[in-house]
């Protein structure tokens, strides 16, 4: 796996931090990375990028930038509102061919998800992907929605006939809900691709010693960690399952006619409610006229 293309659900998912963990792990292990970030927007030169930021992070990293633009918007948008010459894919594939003639690992970090376009006539990571032959790795989310844009990453890089390595969650709360605790066991079915780590929310901000102390135990050893799904997983299940048997909060048993609004009334259980509304008859009434209001 000389070259490892990273793309992620969308945006501010965790792409960077995951990269840099995967590079953090690499480079622990002996072995000579280089991180590419074809098209960085929103920042001046002279700023730190991603792949400064990759560096900053895992340690001896070659870092390559092949473009960048001052407004934070896609690819293609920035390339057009800057008058620079956008990316095209063969650039990244060259780019990357050449750091994987003298590196172990080449990680390519895209810009939000998988089709967002590097040019106006098109363009995008999966079609570097598709020119280097490289595998996947996709960088979702941890709860409410993150099946839906997962298994649509997912579906678009089979039909493209591209390799899926893995899906990680980017940013695992500290205090995950219901859904992320869930998400961790339907998100391998949604992708069709196993569950290869999850990194703590807020290890972006971790010390640099921290961070490459913590990064193997946040991915699976295909990532070259010791992160274990099945244990990470079940953990969370087991938790989802008391949440169940306690009963979950029922949230709305205070909209009208729950009849929680009377003092020492009895909260009405999720079954009466939904009984209630159910069965209430329509209000036929006519409308009260604007001036009797």
């Amino acid at each position: 796996m000389p070259v490892l293309v990273v793309t992620g659900t969308g945006t501010e998912v965790g792409k960077t931090v995951t990269t840099a963990a995967v590079a953090a792990a690499a480079v622990a292990a002996g072995r000579s990375v280089a991180v590419l970030k074809p098209a960085q927007t929103g920042l001046l030169p002279g700023e730190r990028g991603d792949a400064d930021e990759v560096a900053r992070l895992a340690g001896a990293v070659t870092a390559v930038e092949l473009a960048r633009y001052p407004e934070p918007l896609a690819p293609a948008t920035a390339a057009r509102r800057a008058g620079l010459a956008p990316v095209r894919p063969e650039q990244v594939a060259e780019a990357a061919g050449r750091l994987a003639a003298e590196h172990d690992l080449v990680l390519v970090e895209g810009a939000g998800g998988l089709l967002v376009r590097f040019a106006d006539e098109g363009g995008t990571l999966a079609d570097a992907a598709r020119l280097l032959d490289a595998p996947v790795l996709v960088v979702a989310s941890a709860g409410l929605g993150t099946l839906n844009t997962t298994e649509l990453t997912a579906r678009e890089l089979r039909f493209r006939r591209l390799g899926l390595l893995g899906v990680v969650v980017g940013s695992w709360p500290d205090d995950p809900d219901l859904a992320s605790r869930c998400n961790l066991t339907d998100l391998p079915v949604a992708a069709g691709a196993p569950l290869l780590g999850a990194l703590p929310e807020g290890a972006g901000g971790l010390e640099v010693s921290a961070f490459k102390a913590g990064a193997a135990a946040w991915l699976a050893p295909r990532l070259g960690g010791t992160w274990d799904a099945h244990t990470f997983t079940t953990e969370h299940a087991e938790h989802a399952e008391q949440h169940r048997s306690r009963g979950a909060p029922f949230e709305d048993a205070f909209l009208p006619g729950a009849g929680n609004s009377v003092p020492g009334r009895p909260r009405p259980t999720p079954a009466e409610h939904r009984h209630r509304h159910r069965h209430q008859p329509p209000d036929h009434s006519p409308p009260t006229p604007a001036g009797d209001a």
